[in-house]
């Protein structure tokens, strides 16, 4: 039985096991080849879209569990699951598919003096858990790269995701029964006891890799409890620095862009940098286009005074504390710089590295920006919308890094795999 019919069936849930099961299902997947492990996904894919009816009832007990609680609008928008977004699902785990297979690739290969024959050749990491939130795509999304590369995966979403990912995980249990493979190479905690997290992160016995994605908190718990390898990412105070040598029109449809299509996303610019010689032409065009679309601008005192003794509808004074703020809704900063030094300062101070975009028509200014700004992801004259695993070409992702080590930016397949060393020798031993 796994973890997701025992927690369905009212029993405890016993981590050492789910952790044993999940090991022994990775060797298992360690051994899969590159067509067996895509047409597994492939059936995932359809499989989504076959369950689409029970998947969506199951999100609409989630959705109105969370209204009940007073859940902001923009987690709402992350919980949502309807057609359109499952459909959206079920393509990302078809582009997945068809990624090319990292395992078994050869990284470099050399003789060395002694006559051995040393290469190193990428294999999957092993058992990978997720730790989220509000977000049942990542359910899919982490399941699917990880049976990509041949890891096990251990999943425990947030207590507002319960029935979501209750539906998800057994469409993918389905099919992996269905391909004669474990079901446990895919298991999801389905209880909200916080104590089963904190147990989660010291499963270091079986447990390769530990991906948080959540908020702050959620973050700083699993860098302080944690004695697996954390990746962290996914908070994103972005920013646009608007330079004075602009295209205005193009440039107010990028910030519209990376403020409003999807604000609850963590790639959603959250302050942006006015540069003081085109601000005052600039900001009333931007309240213009943005306020009646339900934007709120948080205003410095120079961005302020601009407009005059009465700020405008839609606009309020920035507060003490909004520039580290990830809003995650249609509320975002405004603060005039004088040039690009001082905008590369307040990022510094201020950015999460995780996406940061300059608009300008000086190459000079695009170029020092895109070597300046330390973050995941720079852009020139783009919006921040673009930091995605599938926009990237990865087909999905398992989380945004915002660290350096092992892992930076949206985490495709290849970030799943570590490598061995091996050597081939005649008999060779070591003078």
């Amino acid at each position: 039985m796994s973890a997701e019919q025992k927690a369905a069936a009212g029993g405890p849930v016993d981590l050492q096991a789910i952790g044993q099961r999940a090991r022994a299902a990775a060797c298992i997947l360690a051994g899969l080849d590159s067509q067996r492990k895509n047409s597994l996904l492939l059936d995932i894919s359809g499989a989504i879209v076959d369950a689409l009816p029970q998947i969506i009832a199951a999100n609409a007990e989630d959705l109105d569990a969370a209204q009940a609680s007073g859940m902001s609008e923009s987690l709402m928008d992350r919980l949502l699951l309807d057609e359109k977004r499952l459909q959206g699902i079920a393509a990302d785990v078809r582009s997945i598919a068809s990624l090319p297979d990292p395992v078994g690739t050869v990284m470099d290969g050399r003789e060395l003096d002694s006559g051995l024959f040393l290469m190193r050749r990428r294999v999957p990491l092993g058992v990978v858990a997720a730790v989220y939130e509000a977000r049942p795509n990542v359910t899919v999304d982490i399941s699917a790269l990880c049976l990509k590369t041949g890891n096990a995966v251990i999943l425990r979403g947030g207590k507002e995701t319960l029935h979501s990912n209750a539906a998800l995980t057994r469409v993918i249990e389905i099919c992996l029964e269905r391909a004669g493979l474990p079901a446990e190479a895919v298991q999801h905690i389905n209880s909200p006891d916080r104590a089963l997290l904190t147990e989660l992160l010291h499963l270091d016995a079986y447990v390769d890799m530990l991906i948080p994605r959540g908020g702050e908190g959620l973050q700083r718990l699993c860098r302080e409890e944690s004695r697996i390898p954390v990746i962290t990412g996914g908070i994103g105070v972005c920013h646009i620095f608007v330079d004075k040598k602009v295209d205005a029109d193009k440039a107010l449809k990028v910030v519209e862009n990376a403020k409003m299509q999807r604000p609850s996303a963590c790639n959603a610019v959250e302050t942006l940098l006015l540069h003081a010689d085109i601000a005052a032409a600039f900001l009333p065009r931007l309240i213009a286009r943005l306020v009646p679309l339900g934007a709120t601008l948080h205003l410095d005192a120079a961005a302020a005074a601009l407009l005059g003794p009465n700020c405008p509808q839609g606009t309020m004074p920035v507060q003490k504390g909004d520039y580290d703020k990830e809003w995650l809704s249609y509320d975002f900063n405004v603060r005039v710089v004088t040039d690009l030094e001082e905008a590369v300062a307040h990022i510094r101070t201020h950015g999460t590295a995780h996406s940061e975009a300059v608009l300008t028509e000086d190459l000079a200014v695009a170029t020092r920006f895109v070597n300046e700004v330390d973050a995941a992801a720079v852009y020139v004259n783009a919006s921040t919308r673009f930091t995605d695993g599938g926009q990237f070409g990865l087909g999905a992702e398992v989380a945004i890094s915002t660290q350096k080590l092992h892992a930076r930016g949206p985490m495709g397949p290849d970030t799943l795999t570590t490598w061995k060393w091996i050597a081939y020798g005649d008999y060779t031993i070591r003078e």
